[in-house]
């Protein structure tokens, strides 16, 4: 005969309420069985005693008594499956820290594999095997092992936090929405938790595109030094040819020098020695005759005397030195010619470099068009926006904040606030003219200096030939010939502005070391027609790059 637990079917050590395996059961009058707690809670919220079963109601509450049958049933059925899993999968793993362990093993605790949010209790792979093969708790939500399950129990009325108040934006129970939450909203805690995890997804994919445009600034960033270097190692190569040139020059304008120099001082020392060796010679030869004429003088021999004399009565034909003369060598001069002819070859290199160095900053061109609204009501602008210059009668027109209402001046439609940027203007014919770039918070209404300090990087021509950079303080410019045109290159990020002689491709002047915090407009000012002197007009040109 079969023991009789193997009689027994499983289900029956379910309670039908909390659909676990039962604790304390309990019989009421009609014969089922249910967990003490189960149905005294079920009957302490209903008005009326009924057994959640058969539904038969009774007209006082049945005192209830715990099922010492079914209790030792139960006892046997988990002391069995204690066993079961003492003997079975010696392969799990033992719990260790940080690890969620079983709920039921005694002693060493094994591993969770689940965790039952209706039994909030964890399970090892052995006691978790019910759960998958009894009807009554395959209904239980099985999770992924957690701790602190009590947590997910309502403090209250010890039931699961199965709902969630969007009224309060809190987890509840099942008595928490009838009692304490009757006329709020609520929906199930996997609505919510669908809402949440749809949320989370949304800030997941904003997050990874924040991710993205943060590597792509990377990558940004990375290329921005890698162009630099590639420039500082351009600029660093043609520096030491150009350097390496013009030592080159030096040196061999020096060797020059002192070989012209002492080829001069070799010739001058050559006929220096040719004279005082002809010199000498004379020198002996008039020796020798002194000598003769000494001897001579000196002999009693009448006739040989008398005989001698005619010989040597004449001096011995000699050089008249009294025009020769060898006059030191003057270097006056020599010195200062060979650094003239050196400043000349510096010059063409220089030229070189400008030449290079415009054509690069000409790449940055931008079209750049004069912005009515901002122009003095006594300018005269074209059609096309490119031309501008001074006329006699003062417009009527609307005072808005962006004119400029004390000087005749006019801005650029096209405002910049990175990277770098480019523009010529033709100033051919004009005595006066200010030019640059302005920042666009300037004071458009009252009398201010044009200096960086107020928002404006210029440079201006008065008289026709007298130049300056608006710096503090002003600079005086010294430019070979009246420019034409003239080109305004600005890098923001560098802080600098320069200015170029187009015709020549000559740096006219460079504001360094400035701080660019906002938007900058091409600035202009072709100043007063002067009776017709300077009724030229300003002219923004297309930039020639093959120039």
């Amino acid at each position: 005969m079969a023991a009789p637990r193997n009689l027994l079917c499983e289900d029956q050590f379910l309670c039908s309420i909390c659909l676990d395996v039962f604790t304390d059961p309990v019989s009421t009058p009609c014969g089922h069985n249910f967990c003490k707690t189960c149905i005294t809670e079920h009957w302490n919220i209903n008005d009326q005693y009924v057994c959640p079963m058969c539904k038969e109601a009774f007209s006082i509450r049945p005192d209830l008594k715990v099922n010492t049958f079914i209790s030792e049933m139960v006892a046997q059925f988990r002391q069995s499956a204690q066993q079961k899993a003492s003997s079975s999968s010696p392969e799990q793993q033992v719990s260790k820290p940080g690890e969620v362990p079983c709920d039921v093993c005694t002693g060493t605790k094994l591993k969770a594999l689940k965790s039952c949010l209706v039994c909030l209790v964890s399970y090892c792979e052995t006691h978790l095997e019910p759960h998958l093969t009894m009807s009554g708790l395959k209904r239980h939500q099985l999770i992924d092992p957690v701790e602190n399950l009590e947590g997910r129990m309502c403090t209250k009325h010890d039931k699961p936090l199965e709902l969630y108040c969007k009224t309060d934006q809190m987890f509840v129970c099942m008595l928490c929405s009838v009692l304490d939450h009757k006329t709020h909203e609520f929906v199930p805690l996997r609505e919510e938790y669908e809402v949440k995890k749809a949320e989370l997804g949304k800030t997941e994919a904003e997050i990874q595109q924040m991710i993205q445009r943060r590597q792509l600034k990377i990558q940004e960033v990375k290329q921005s030094v890698d162009l630099s270097k590639k420039n500082a190692d351009r600029e660093i190569a043609e520096g030491v040819q150009v350097f390496t040139s013009l030592m080159e020059s030096v040196e061999r304008g020096l060797n020059e020098l002192i070989k012209t120099l002492e080829e001069n001082q070799r010739i001058k020392q050559k006929q220096a020695e040719d004279s005082i060796k002809e010199l000498e010679q004379e020198i002996s030869e008039l020796k020798k005759r002194s000598t003769e004429m000494d001897q001579l003088s000196l002999s009693e021999d009448h006739l040989y005397l008398l005989q001698s004399f005619p010989s040597l009565k004449d001096v011995p034909p000699t050089k008249d030195w009294t025009e020769v003369s060898v006059p030191p060598l003057s270097y006056e001069g020599t010195v200062v010619r060979a650094v003239a002819q050196l400043e000349e070859t510096l010059s063409k290199e220089m030229k070189k470099l400008f030449d290079a160095e415009l054509k690069r900053v000409q790449q940055y061109a931008v079209d750049v068009t004069l912005d009515a609204d901002t122009a003095n009501s006594e300018l005269i602008l074209s059609d096309d926006g490119k031309q501008v210059n001074h006329g006699d009668v003062k417009k009527n027109l609307p005072d808005n904040p962006q004119r400029c209402s004390r000087y005749i001046n006019v801005l650029g439609k096209q405002s910049f606030d990175s990277s770098r940027f480019y523009f010529e203007v033709q100033v051919t014919g004009k005595t006066k003219w200010t030019l640059g770039v302005a920042r666009e918070s300037i004071n458009r209404k009252e009398a201010i200096p044009l200096s960086p300090v107020e928002g404006y990087w210029t440079i201006w021509l008065r008289n026709g030939n007298e130049y300056k950079a608006l710096a503090s303080p002003p600079v005086r410019l010294s430019l070979k010939s009246q420019s034409e045109m003239v080109g305004v290159f600005v890098d923001y990020e560098e802080g600098l502005v320069s200015f170029y002689d187009v015709g020549s491709a000559a740096l006219i002047y460079t504001f360094t070391g400035c701080s660019f915090t906002e938007k900058l407009f091409p600035f202009f000012c072709p100043c007063n027609n002067d009776g017709g002197k300077n009724s030229a007009p300003l002219i923004i040109c297309p930039v020639n790059h093959s120039a």
